[in-house]
């Protein structure tokens, strides 16, 4: 199954506060921060959600 490295490359300052805690779902709080999701709906609505604050790379 495919996974999803999804890294925070603009700042959490401002936004709304539901882009804020969608954010935090995925456990990126700063600036930097990268994680490891596997690629399922679920991750995929969060990505659409705040696609313009992230940046996505897909690994086996």
């Amino acid at each position: 199954m495919a996974n999803l490295r999804i890294k925070l490359v603009k700042s959490l300052n401002g936004r709304l506060s539901k882009h804020i805690a969608t954010a935090n779902s995925l456990g990126l709080h700063k600036i930097g921060n990268e994680t490891v999701q596997p690629d399922n709906p679920c991750t995929r609505g969060k990505i659409a959600k705040i696609g313009y604050l992230l940046q996505v790379t897909e690994e086996e």
